[in-house]
């Protein structure tokens, strides 16, 4: 290999992003503004959930139970229902997304320690706002009758202490306040990190659109030389975002760095060199810009959302689905920034990881320089 040769592909490419304004933006613009859309997007508290409430009993203590469960900002009481067809007029509507109904005999059936009835309607159309009022309508209608269980058995002479034999304390390592952003930041990372692998496959695919890609095959410059060439100047202009990115993460989500931040840039270079050979082998097989755009996001965005264990944990996923998240960078890279924000940890326990990026960058790039030189020997 020629050093001569590969840094005038180097620089011809490097002349290209600085000169062309989408190229440009795509690898240095396009995943801060991503990283912010989807993390507010996606990282967002259920607040304010409007429901009824449909009170049989009206006793001080069914009072008590409604200003319970509306107490805070999760649920807002939307109105008082008169009739369980006014319930279903209010969900069809849109106007409430759960609705709870207070049995007549509440307040006897509660205080004689025969427990309660209460029942809890949901809108079905939004199961995700509908679990998360039943979650809290039941936690809350739980503390209440807790709450005046514990007075009446005061009341009685029994000693409270002796009822409860259990401590139970719980506590979140890492993330104390279970803050969704710290956990979808850093996973985030793998997806926004990854777009300079579109330019690879873009600027491959343009060489064959403008028929310039005979003419580059006539000079000296080897294939492997050419692709390295092509994808070098995409790492470095991806590891500006290395540096940029988590500042952001830090300064604006209050992500914490736990972690050695060498340690990461090294970790995120390996990730590149991993990610970006993936689009080389997109751009080899695409002659076109928007046909390789179009494979870019089916290839690399698509699984990146659904496979990596962002959301989904990889336990969770069929075996195939298993087996094709381990052939994606994003897998492993989204343990990394994880490992090293959140926890601190270093290449003592992520090094299998970096291997397998280093794996997978080594059989991507063999996969593109092979197929490059049978399409166009």
């Amino acid at each position: 290999m020629s050093i001569r040769h590969l840094w005038a592909v180097i620089r011809k490419e490097i002349q290209h992003i600085l000169r062309d304004r989408g190229t440009l933006i795509l690898v240095l613009i396009t995943p801060t503004l991503v990283l912010l859309l989807m993390t507010y997007a996606l990282a967002v508290d259920i607040e304010h959930v409007p429901i009824a409430l449909l009170d049989y009993d009206k006793s001080s203590l069914s009072r008590e139970l409604i200003q319970q469960i509306t107490a805070g900002d999760d649920l807002d009481l939307y109105a008082s229902a008169s009739s369980p067809e006014q319930i279903e007029e209010l969900l069809i509507r849109g106007k409430i997304k759960a609705a709870v109904i207070i049995d007549p005999g509440f307040s006897t059936d509660l205080l004689s320690l025969q427990g309660f009835n209460l029942q809890v309607i949901i809108d079905g159309t939004e199961p995700e706002t509908g679990g998360f009022a039943v979650d809290h309508i039941g936690w809350r209608a739980e503390t209440f009758a807790n709450t005046i269980l514990a007075s009446q058995l005061q009341a009685a002479g029994f000693p409270l202490d002796s009822l409860q034999p259990i401590d139970l304390r719980i506590r979140a390592w890492y993330n104390p306040n279970l803050a969704p952003e710290v956990d979808l930041v850093p996973g985030l990372l793998s997806i926004v990190l990854g777009f300079p692998a579109f330019s690879v496959a873009l600027t491959l695919a343009r060489e064959h659109e403008h028929r310039t890609m005979e003419q580059l095959l006539a000079t000296p410059v080897k294939r492997i030389e050419l692709l390295l060439g092509k994808m070098i100047p995409y790492i470095l202009a991806g590891l500006l975002n290395v540096i940029f990115i988590p500042l952001i993460a830090m300064a604006w989500f209050k992500v914490p760095f736990h972690g050695n931040f060498l340690v990461f840039f090294f970790l995120s270079v390996v990730f590149l060199f991993a990610e970006l050979s993936m689009g080389m082998v997109i751009g080899v097989f695409m002659h076109s810009q928007s046909a390789a755009l179009a494979l870019s996001f089916l290839v690399v965005m698509f699984p990146g959302f659904f496979l990596t264990g962002i959301f989904f944990p990889i336990a969770s996923l069929p075996e195939m689905a298993r087996m094709e998240s381990l052939f994606l960078p994003g897998t492993h890279y989204a343990v990394i920034t994880r490992g090293v924000f959140l926890t601190g940890i270093g290449l003592e326990i992520l090094w299998p990881y970096a291997v397998m990026l280093v794996f997978l960058g080594l059989i991507f790039t063999g996969t593109a320089a092979l197929f490059f030189k049978k399409k166009l020997a």
